[in-house]
């Protein structure tokens, strides 16, 4: 090897393995080293409390301590608490104190029936490796936004030790429980008077193949003014029998008829609605028909189209309202027809507002409450670019609101919610 060669060979591996051995080094010192004797002192006695436990609860199930003997009045007692014990097994326990060994007692206990039964602890689950604190801990970093591997590197201080690569994934699968009970919960007794509908694209992973899915959301408004999550479904897409599936399922669980639907202007959606409650007031999104009238004109035009529509919409009184939108179609029906023929295909439900009182504009007129919660779900799986499967991301949607990472709070004019709305629509032929 020519010598000037081997030399700039011999530099590059050693900078090359200075530099991993010292980022190593590195690592191990940032977080290795960080000694806590409170930690160190709380942890130390986890495993006698444990076991203290345990040891407690099998002596109340079998009515007397270890190595003594039961007293004459217990003779009465009832034939369950008949048993013996017979050693004890080792079982590791991961908690938010870390990793413990602990010895778990056993014994043999007689039923009502007779026969003889393995003792069970009501404390300490059967094959039970972790604390449901520890299992909500997991939860909880995942649905903060991260992803498995960041949440296993996350919680190893946490724990004291390495988080397997699978116990963030079964630890997730374990919230399947609460989620199919959400699904099938009675909406008997909810007083939902309005409904907000609209759904969102995710990316899934389904035969292997990263495909897009829709995810149709409910959200429900109460007679207080409370909105309250009502249902997720998975589906292809926004046809008229993906949203009939969902509505025919909130009807089935018992949600009475509400009295206004919102909406952001799907074809399938509206068909859908039409055929299950044709009597009920629906408003078009007003935020979803402004992007579709920038659609069907030049960008030149977009500015001054925005101006004219955020006047008509965003008018004082429901009298400035009427003007302003037939000033809009005579104006645009001349200089962009397009634009005038979107304005006048969404009709009377994109001023559907206008029968309410004034307080309550600013909740009617758009979807707005349902895009927040589609932004927070995509915040939060923007670590992953493909969620595992279709029932995965309804679920983490759901989960975002069960575990409180999103609050929803009352609808803006929710004070006069009893009103009642004005039966009189806009009339353009006046």
């Amino acid at each position: 090897m020519i010598p000037a060669l081997e030399r700039w060979t011999g530099d590059y591996a050693m900078t090359k393995d200075t530099t991993k051995t010292a980022a190593i080094a590195a690592d191990i010192m940032l977080f290795d080293n960080w000694f806590d004797p409170i930690e160190d002192g709380v942890r130390a006695r986890v495993r006698g409390f444990i076991e203290t436990m345990l040891e407690e609860e099998l002596d109340e199930a079998l009515s007397r301590p270890r190595y003594g003997r039961r007293k004459a009045s217990d003779n009465d007692a009832p034939a369950s608490v008949v048993g013996c014990r017979h050693g004890h097994r080792k079982r590791t326990l991961t908690g938010t104190f870390g990793k413990t060994e602990i010895a778990v007692p056993r014994a043999r206990v007689v039923g009502e029936d007779g026969k003889t039964r393995e003792w069970k602890s009501k404390s300490l689950r059967a094959y039970q490796r972790r604390t449901k604190a520890a299992d909500a801990l997991i939860a909880g970093a995942y649905l903060a936004g991260t992803n498995t591997r960041r949440v296993r590197r996350a919680l190893k201080a946490a724990f004291a030790g390495e988080v397997g690569k699978d116990v963030v994934s079964r630890t997730w699968r374990k919230v399947k429980g609460d989620w199919d009970a959400w699904n099938a919960r009675s909406l008997t007794d909810e007083p939902i008077i309005r409904l907000i509908l609209d759904g969102t694209v995710v990316r899934v992973r389904l035969d292997r193949k990263a495909t897009s899915i829709s995810l149709l959301v409910a959200l429900g408004v109460r007679a207080d003014g409370q909105k309250v999550l009502l249902a997720i479904k998975n589906m292809g897409g926004e046809s008229e029998a993906a949203w009939r599936a969902l509505l025919d399922d909130l009807v089935k669980r018992g949600l009475k008829t509400p009295e206004l639907v919102i909406v952001d202007g799907a074809p399938g959606l509206e068909k859908a609605l039409a055929a299950l409650w044709s009597d009920v007031p629906v408003q078009r999104c007003t935020v979803h028909k402004h992007r579709n009238l920038l659609a069907h004109a030049p960008e030149r035009l977009h500015e001054e189209i925005s101006n004219d529509y955020k006047d008509m919409i965003y008018a004082a009184t429901k009298q400035e309202v009427e003007a302003k939108r037939k000033a809009f179609i005579r104006k645009w029906r001349l200089k962009c027809r397009a634009v005038a023929d979107s304005l006048e295909e969404a009709g009377d439900k994109l001023f559907t507002f206008t029968r309410f009182p004034q307080s309550q504009w600013k909740s009617i007129r758009t979807t707005n409450a349902i895009e927040r919660l589609h932004e927070e779900f995509k915040r939060r799986i923007k670590t992953q670019t493909v969620l595992p499967s279709a029932e995965t991301a309804a679920m983490l949607f759901w989960a975002l609101m069960a575990s409180g990472q999103i609050i929803m709070r009352k609808v803006d004019g929710w004070q006069s919610l009893a009103e009642k709305p004005d039966d009189q629509i806009i009339d353009l032929a006046a």
